[in-house]
């Protein structure tokens, strides 16, 4: 209105902010900072713009930028190893040799391609639903195989007889990379947008990893020349590009800091409850969460079995049934513990379910004398159920602290990474 001062500001994410000042309608713009600042910050605004999410850094997790740069230094050695390998390959099937034929060329590429297809498929088949539960472990597990396939594929053209057969087991750990290491990505994703916002943060890490691809293109192009008449030098580079990506690759997956619970980062959480009644925090039980996969364990857990794995009679469910009253069974072999759950089972309950299989196992495994744990132990000389038996009063008497503790921290407790199978029974029909 005329006669009046008239102020307003306006903010654009984390780029800076805008004043508008005037008097009897006259307005003027003015870039908070001073003028010899704004040519560089427009500089960065456009460069967030293009490679960053929009809302940046509000819009994504605590742990995005860390995590970004060790991927980042990850792609480019992973670019460099990948330049030396397909000019390995490129000589092996006979790119340079006038004694080759196309034919044959034309063959072991086809023969790679095609293993590497049904590897894909088999790989997701048997692992597609442990990929969402252990992200880390898998991603570091895509890695290896991936500087292993590489590896095999720089070595290939010294084995002209097995070359074939080397490159197609290449081919094999390579779709197994790309299946783990694209379901994981996802897996990430996930936890990174913090404002439903999968698509812009997916789309802006392609951006990234573009860009990486095109600056190892360039450096790629100084080191062609320089390897191409020498083994030495080749596989001396790729060892130095291997280590720094798998290095670089460890940084990564440990930066990360999900809140989400799956079997590593409860066991973590519980373990330390048992010890002294604290809950830590995400980023606490995240840098002690293993990351490097077990393949194969003494006792194992399994999780949303049929019934037939817990009990084999009607006894053994009565036995089950004993101190029980909640909506999953509990089956104790010397070699795993089975957990089944029911029709109704709730998030809740799916926690307390693995809580408690948890520190079954933990008692087969290392037999504890002290601690909550301890009256386990002296239950398992008894036998299993009297061990079941004795861990359904224990998970009663800790679980409700242990579950506040879990809000308080900020973990999420409405949904979880750990790895339930679809089997669900009604044993109360069952038991009629």
């Amino acid at each position: 209105m005329e006669g009046e001062n008239v102020l307003a500001t306006e903010r654009y994410g984390s780029l800076g902010r805008w004043s508008y000042r005037g008097k009897n309608g006259a307005m003027e713009r003015k870039r908070e900072g001073g003028d010899s600042r704004l040519t560089r910050s427009s500089f960065l605004g456009v460069l967030k713009s293009v490679f960053l999410p929009q809302g940046y850094p509000e819009s994504v997790s605590e742990d995005y930028l860390q995590y970004q740069f060790w991927d980042t230094v990850q792609a480019f050695c992973s670019s460099l190893s990948g330049t030396l390998s397909t000019q390995a390959s490129l000589r092996g099937v006979g790119v340079g040799n006038q004694e080759a034929t196309v034919a044959a060329a034309t063959v072991t590429w086809l023969l790679r391609d095609g293993t590497g297809m049904l590897g894909r498929i088999l790989f997701a088949w048997v692992k597609g639903s442990k990929l969402d539960c252990d992200a880390k472990k898998w991603r570091l597990v895509a890695d290896v195989l991936n500087d292993i396939a590489m590896f095999m594929e720089i070595v290939a053209p010294n084995f002209p007889a097995c070359f074939t057969l080397i490159v197609c087991t290449a081919g094999v750990f390579k779709s197994i990379v790309g299946v783990a290491g694209g379901a994981t990505r996802a897996a990430l994703t996930v936890h990174q947008a913090r404002r439903d916002n999968m698509a812009d943060v997916s789309a802006k890490d392609g951006s990234q990893e573009t860009l990486v691809n095109l600056a190892g293109l360039l450096v790629s192009l100084l080191l062609i020349p320089l390897v191409t008449d020498s083994t030495l030098l080749t596989f001396s580079l790729f060892f130095f590009f291997t280590v720094l990506h798998l290095l670089a690759n460890y940084r990564a997956v440990r930066s990360v800091v999900m809140e989400t619970l799956n079997e590593s980062r409860l066991s973590v959480l519980l373990q330390q409850h048992l010890r002294d009644g604290r809950v830590l925090s995400p980023s606490e039980a995240n840098q002690r969460e293993p990351v490097f996969l077990e393949f194969k364990r003494r006792v194992s857990l399994k999780l949303g079995v049929r019934l037939g794995d817990v009990v084999s009679s009607l006894e053994e469910l009565q036995l089950a049934l004993t101190h029980n009253d909640k909506p999953y069974l509990i089956g104790v072999k010397p070699d795993r513990v089975c957990v089944c759950l029911g029709e109704d089972v709730s998030v809740t309950d799916e926690i307390q379910a693995a809580c408690q299989a948890l520190c079954l196992t933990t008692v087969l495994l290392s037999r504890p004398s002290q601690g909550p744990l301890g009256t386990l132990t002296a239950a398992h000389t008894q036998g299993p159920w009297e061990l079941l038996a004795e861990s359904h009063k224990l998970i009663d008497k800790i679980f409700p602290p242990f579950l506040e503790g879990l809000k308080a921290s900020g973990w999420q407790v409405n949904r979880t990474l750990l790895d339930w199978d679809e089997w669900r029974v009604d044993w109360k029909k069952k038991r009629e």
